[in-house]
């Protein structure tokens, strides 16, 4: 059975992940300006503004778990975005995204703990390999681990996010998280940065990136996380890599082979079954005995 409120919900992620890829689109333009870890700083500074103002969350009332919570989002939304820029600066848009959503799919093999997971997880490393085009030679290989440190972060992403959700009401959470992402961020992003900090233009492009890449979807997932169960969430996220393809052609003119994009048809293939095998786990392990 659904649960109230379920078709909106999706609705939101799928949102979200649009508005995601197109600031990530628009990221990679100005990374000549104020390169990668400049673009992380202004993204979360502009996020935590634009949060804080909405939300206006109280600062009484916390226990100390709910603030240990806050400060290990803030610092798991740093390595993600930080290592994911990272990583785009080297990768196309949809290689990099495919790569980073190992990070959930892993989380969700490992919890459905069926023999099934060996299929999802060969099928997702069959697409992997295909990623690059027969050899892997023609990747970036700092890039591709940067990827990979940004699919282990999106995976504590998942975990931080959802505890943050239960433990503060709203956006309350998010927006206190996001501040403390910008505070950690902001003597690299200004020491990467530099004087490009002066232009008007690009702050203004900094906080268009921040609104489509952090601001929209963090908020849309973390409503959306508290009427959808992990396993939906999970699936829906999974579409990543075919949303971020989609932007990197059509902003970033950024061709893939065929054979690449077979290779994030399997990832995400692998990863809704994976999903869907760990939701059909944790039903089982529910039902009662006889």
């Amino acid at each position: 059975m659904s649960r109230p409120g379920t078709s909106p919900a999706i609705l939101l992620v799928i949102v979200g992940l649009a508005c995601q890829e197109v600031g990530a689109s628009l990221a990679v333009l100005l990374f000549d300006d104020v390169g990668p870890i400049g673009m992380v700083m202004l993204r979360l500074v502009f996020s935590a503004i634009v949060l804080m103002l909405i939300a206006r969350p109280s600062l009484r009332g916390h226990s100390r778990r709910g603030w240990t919570s806050v400060a290990l989002f803030g610092l798991v939304l740093v390595a993600m975005n930080a290592l994911f820029y990272l990583a785009l600066e080297r990768l196309a848009l949809g290689v990099t995204v495919t790569i980073e959503v190992l990070g959930p799919l892993v989380l969700s093999i490992v919890a459905s703990r069926r023999a099934s997971a060996w299929l999802w997880a060969a099928l997702a490393l069959a697409g992997v390999l295909a990623l690059g085009g027969g050899g892997w030679d023609r990747l970036d290989p700092l890039g591709v681990l940067f990827a990979a440190g940004a699919a282990a972060s999106w995976a504590f992403y998942i975990l931080a996010s959802a505890r943050v959700g239960r433990e503060f009401p709203k956006l309350d959470g998010l927006a206190l998280a996001m501040t403390v992402g910008a505070i950690v961020s902001l003597p690299f992003g200004i020491a990467s940065a530099g004087s490009a900090l002066l232009r008007p233009e690009l702050l203004g492009l900094g906080a268009c990136v921040a609104l489509l890449s952090s601001t929209i979807p963090y908020a849309f997932e973390l409503i959306a996380l508290r009427r959808l169960s992990a396993a939906v969430f999970a699936i829906l996220m999974s579409l990543a890599p075919a949303t971020a393809s989609l932007a990197g052609f059509l902003l970033l003119g950024q061709h893939l082979t065929w054979l690449e994009i077979a290779g994030i048809g399997l990832v995400i293939a692998a990863s809704v079954g994976a999903v869907r095998s760990s939701a059909r786990a944790a039903r089982e392990a529910a039902e009662p005995i006889g």
